[in-house]
């Protein structure tokens, strides 16, 4: 059994890390009780889009014919792909394969990027082929131009409700958001924008490194923690921020605000009445103030609405592929940018002696560093400057990004998206099944997350002296120490993400529905535990 002491030294760690620990006490009981270890503590869904995947190595066997076509001298040695005809070469290549999976998608494609998007079909299927065999470096190196146009589709369809924005926006593809996140605090202040020590927002309960990061001696960054602590009239966490918090953001002082919408670990998407709070917010009382939202959740909640499209001027958006395709070894990450941003404006806005620095870091990639855009300095920063012209996502990731991108845009009845959202529906019955309690319903939760309150739940459902004792005689993490050791249950504690001390965060992104049944009653039992241990005292 792990002592107070202990839990209260792997309490100072990151959720993810401690999360290695109950791994290790839950492989243990299973050992003893030949029981299946149940780890709900990664995010990494147990699902994979098939379709495009498929569509990817049906393109892969077309360009490599390509390959051999333009230079087929040696055994085992091939040229490059040759645009010149090769659009009506490949409809050719589709009829032999037809019925194969991926042969209509990739057939689609092709017909979407020529009627709906304007491409020359020999330049489009050309890119493609080109990308998925991986003899370029990317050109240009922010991101391939059909690709681009492709998956700025897609995050309009499904980041901004499907409504176009007033101004176009730019795309840095990168190496999952992981890459994203790392590129964005650097160029934010190699580029004047964020300072050793200046005041940042940030949305709590939130995905760790958003907590971690800032805190690094070259950042060193104040952090002002808006938190969501709304709860409605039974006492139940919503998960959403009351207008108070969301107008410390008034004070100009605040010069960035960094998000995950929907949360992680509460999983809820931001009200409609907050985006507007927040566009009202840097339109009158703080126009300078920077945002970047992480919407890697926002595909599970039908019509999300980012900030990208509530305040674009102000809001730099960061999109990962991983969860919703069920791709996150391919680390397919896009960060995008409204052309008429706030970015540049301050960059402009800069003394002197800063914009001399930047136009040294910059003068050997450009003749005009000043005219230089934030998401190109970006890709130039990804690459420590010198080595900007190979930069860029490699083109047959780029390849399948367009592909999955592409998948959900010809996907008009929305089935795809129907079909990962009850997937999530069904474990989360399985879960409260478990726990005898009520289905929650709300419109704004993606359920790819549930974080539990314990002690909200036990005040709630017993009486505060309870709560009270439960608080007096054991660590926050004290839950998820028993969970492991004795039902092999692996969640993360909701504290390490700035989230309530005694809650947990359960993932019903990867394991199957008769999975979170069994948790469930694990977090019941828990609890009872917990009960009788309070009811013994007190008699006593």
């Amino acid at each position: 059994m792990t002592t107070r002491d202990e839990e209260r030294r792997w309490e100072a760690l990151s959720p993810f890390e401690l999360k290695d620990e109950l791994i290790t006490l839950a492989d243990d009981n299973t050992r003893l009780a030949a029981v299946t270890m149940l780890n709900a503590g990664r995010g990494n869904p147990n699902w994979t889009a098939t379709v495009p995947r498929d569509a990817f190595w049906l393109l892969g066997r077309f360009a490599t014919g390509e390959t051999r076509r333009d230079w087929d001298e040696w055994e085992g040695l091939g040229g490059m792909p040759q645009s010149e005809g090769i659009a009506g070469r490949l409809t050719a290549f589709l009829a032999e394969h037809r019925g194969e999976s991926g042969a209509d998608l990739l057939s689609a494609s092709v017909e979407y990027g020529v009627s709906r998007l304007g491409f020359d079909a020999d330049s489009w299927v050309g890119e493609l082929a080109d990308a998925i065999i991986g003899d370029h470096y990317p050109m240009p190196p922010r991101s391939l131009a059909h690709v681009e146009r492709v998956v700025a589709r897609y995050l309009v369809q499904e980041m901004h409700a499907d409504r176009e924005p007033d101004a176009p926006f730019d795309l840095f593809p990168t190496e999952g958001g992981t890459a994203a996140m790392c590129y964005l605090f650097d160029s934010l202040q190699v580029n004047g924008l964020l300072g050793k020590g200046d005041t940042i927002a940030i949305m709590t309960p939130v995905f760790t490194p958003y907590l971690e990061i800032p805190k690094l001696e070259r950042y060193a960054f104040d952090v002002l923690e808006l938190k969501a602590d709304c709860t409605d009239q039974q006492g139940v966490h919503t998960w959403q921020y009351a207008d108070d918090e969301i107008d410390k953001l008034r004070d100009p002082k605040v010069k960035a605000l960094f998000l995950v919408n929907p949360s992680n670990p509460p999983s809820v998407m931001l009200a409609p009445g907050t985006l507007d709070r927040i566009a009202e917010i840097v339109g009158r009382d703080n126009p300078d103030l920077a945002i970047i939202t992480d919407d890697v959740y926002g595909t599970f909640v039908s019509g999300f609405r980012s900030l990208m499209a509530a305040a674009p001027r102000n809001t730099l958006g960061v999109y990962s592929f991983s969860k919703y395709f069920g791709c996150t070894g391919w680390r397919l990450g896009v960060i995008s940018l409204s052309q008429d941003n706030v970015f540049d404006e301050r960059i402009a806005r800069l003394p002197d002696a800063d914009k001399q620095r930047l136009r040294e870091r910059y003068g050997s990639i450009t003749l005009e560093p000043d005219k230089l855009r934030f998401i190109d300095r970006l890709v130039a920063d990804s690459r420590d400057v010198a080595l900007n012209h190979t930069a860029g996502l490699s083109t047959p990731q780029q390849a399948q990004m367009a592909l999955f991108a592409l998948f959900a845009l010809l996907d008009e009845e929305g089935e795809y998206k129907r079909i990962c959202q009850s997937v999530i529906a069904r474990r989360l019955h399985s879960l409260v099944k478990g726990m005898g309690v009520p289905v929650p319903h709300d419109e704004h939760a993606a359920h790819y997350y549930v974080e539990l309150d314990i002690l909200s739940y036990v005040e709630r459902t017993f009486d505060k002296g309870f709560a009270d004792w439960l608080q007096a005689n054991f660590e926050p993490a004290d839950p998820v120490f028993r969970l492991a050791e004795k039902g092999s249950v692996v969640l993360l504690n909701g504290g390490g993400f700035d989230g309530p001390g005694w809650s947990v965060r359960v993932s019903l992104a990867n394991l199957p529905s008769d999975a979170y049944e069994k948790i469930g009653t694990w977090l019941r039992q828990v609890v009872e535990e917990y009960k009788t241990e309070y009811d013994a005292s007190q008699a006593g």
